[in-house]
């Protein structure tokens, strides 16, 4: 198999669903009219707390600084499993699975903090290219640290502008070499990367500390995991913007949900590269003309995995883990997406009493 390292450089941020209607102009474009702002990677998530936005620097443009906005302190690398020349992709959600052994368990041992994007298609993993400017952790807009990173709320400068130092990749480099052929895409084109190409300053890590295991929830609610073709996107818009823009429950602050949620509020949509991924619960569902969503053959339905008690540290690393592997080892598929403040994974419904218990004793066996 390979490892992409994708061109493109990602911002991670928090949307208060107070401030919503400050962005209202520039989400539309983003979301219906990616043409004109040049942005080819962009998710919004809608969760209880507030809505986490993961976009490239061409849509990060868009976006006003505000009070109501919070960016996280890095900027993150995409990488990519390939697999026989194609993106590991298909009708069923197997990615994580596959990949939590080979590229998520080892980077947590070496102290490499992820963040997962699963999309209809295939599986992203986001790890930070360092901070934005001088070595000083900043963000635009509101404030560079969010309540995910552990030393809590703090402003800092504005970065200058392109100056990216990509911490984490030289670890990842020489933690994945001996099981994938690494290449990095520059200008269109895949170049190979070798041990030799990141070796300068690469400090072999200490074997990392048993990670925090984190409290998990599930909710009851169900979820579908859907794909629409671009061209017929204009005849949902009018749907998908009453769901993202008007359909609001009461937001919650970060932590204060039970822990057992009889439902929660969750909506994710992504487009990236021209391919275009949802999730929602099934209710949501069925107010969209049914021909026009389209989802694996089996139509299966998803339980959610929620992942942490209080708010996440960006930082932290193993968090994705704590999931993945069980879940690996007992062969079960999973989506699994971060957000700003809490993980959330998604693993078939007929499964989910298994799920529960795998974790479970993983929760039991770290005491």
């Amino acid at each position: 198999m390979d490892l992409h390292i994708l061109e493109h450089r990602v911002r991670v941020l928090s949307l208060a669903r107070r401030g919503l209607w400050l962005y209202t102009h520039p989400l539309l474009k983003l979301l219906f009219l990616p043409q004109r702002c040049r942005c080819k990677f962009f998710s919004l998530t809608e969760t209880p707390e507030d809505y986490t936005i993961m976009l490239d620097e061409e849509g990060f443009k868009e976006l006003p600084p505000s009070e109501f906005m919070q960016v996280a302190d890095s900027t993150w690398l995409v990488l990519s499993v390939v697999s026989n020349g194609r993106a590991a992709s298909g009708s069923q959600a197997t990615g994580v699975t596959k990949i939590a052994r080979s590229v998520i368990a080892p980077l947590a041992e070496h102290h490499v903090s992820v963040l997962m994007l699963s999309t209809y298609q295939t599986d992203f993993i986001l790890v930070s290219a360092g901070d934005d400017g001088d070595g000083v952790p900043g963000g635009s807009g509101g404030g560079g640290w969010g309540p995910r990173c552990p030393w809590g709320w703090q402003c800092q400068p504005d970065p200058a502008p392109g100056q990216v130092r990509e911490r984490d990749l030289p670890v990842v480099i020489h933690t994945l070499a001996g099981e994938f052929d690494i290449y990095k895409e520059e200008s269109g084109e895949c170049v190979p990367v070798t041990c030799d190409d990141v070796s300068n300053g690469f400090l072999k890590p200490k074997p990392a500390a048993s990670p925090t295991l984190h409290p998990v929830q599930s909710p009851q609610t169900r979820f579908c995991v859907l794909t629409v073709a671009p061209d017929t996107l204009p005849a949902i818009a009018t749907m998908l913007i009453d769901v993202l823009f008007y359909s609001h429950s009461p937001p919650r602050e970060p932590g204060a949900t039970s822990q057992d949620l009889d439902s929660i509020t969750f909506f994710a949509f992504s487009l990236i590269e021209g391919y275009i991924s949802i999730v929602m619960d099934a209710e949501t569902q069925k107010r969209f003309p049914s021909d026009l969503l389209l989802t694996s053959s089996t139509g299966e339905l998803w339980r959610m995995v929620r992942i942490g008690g209080q708010p996440l540290g960006f930082d932290e690393c193993g968090i994705v883990a704590q999931i993945a592997e069980p879940l690996a080892a007992a062969d079960i598929s999973a989506y699994y997406i971060s957000t700003f403040n809490f993980d959330h994974a998604l693993v078939p419904e007929e499964g989910i009493a298994e799920v529960i218990q795998l974790l479970q004793q993983r929760q039991d066996s770290g005491r």
